[in-house]
């Protein structure tokens, strides 16, 4: 998960992956602390892991979800995909809008491209920031890896393709900020990553 917020204190709620209480205390604590407003809830996509705080947050700040309509029936699989692993899910609030691709959205006077990277997923989204050099990146790009394909939707050809065309085509100097393990940036993964 990835609280993004601005001198205004305004914020955007990307991937609240907070299963337990205590992360969704950690959600509410930090909020709290930092006097932040979030405005969005963001999914980069809908797997489990990225949507499970989603009912978190829809109740508590009153945010719907918003991502690419192609991701709708990962999210409706949520509960039948949580009882296969043990894991219970609330209802799974829906959004009013969907995101698509080529999109810009902002936060206030902030501004994020939306580019469209399927592969791990369906329909995984990437923001990026062009002012401050940085990538919410899902499940798209790693540290010297890449997103998993063998999860409902996935196709390994495809998102290859999605970072070779949607991702390494930004400067070598962005930060990624991915889903799961420590941030990169662009460069580094052009000459280390050894999926791509």
């Amino acid at each position: 998960m990835y609280v993004v917020y601005n001198e205004l204190n305004h914020a955007i709620i990307f991937d609240p992956g907070c299963y337990a209480s205590a992360e969704q205390q950690m959600l509410k604590d930090f909020v709290s602390q930092n006097n932040l407003t979030p405005t969005r809830l963001i999914n980069t996509h809908c797997h489990i892991d990225h949507v499970l705080g989603n009912p978190f947050v829809f109740k508590t700040y009153g945010l719907l979800p918003e991502f690419h309509k192609q991701e709708l029936s990962l999210l409706q699989a949520v509960e039948s995909y949580g009882q296969m692993w043990g894991i219970q899910s609330e209802l799974q609030p829906e959004p009013i809008s969907f995101l698509n691709e080529d999109d810009k959205i902002t936060l206030d006077e902030d501004e994020f491209e939306i580019r469209f990277t399927p592969g791990h997923s369906p329909a995984s989204l990437c923001f990026i920031n062009h002012a401050n050099k940085w990538i919410i990146g899902g499940d798209v790009l790693f540290y010297q890896s890449i997103g998993r394909t063998d999860l409902p939707g996935g196709d390994s050809k495809t998102l290859i393709q999605s970072i070779k065309n949607e991702l390494f085509t930004l400067p070598d100097d962005y930060t990624v900020f991915s889903g799961h393990g420590p941030s990169t940036n662009i460069g580094f993964e052009k000459q280390n990553n050894p999926y791509v």
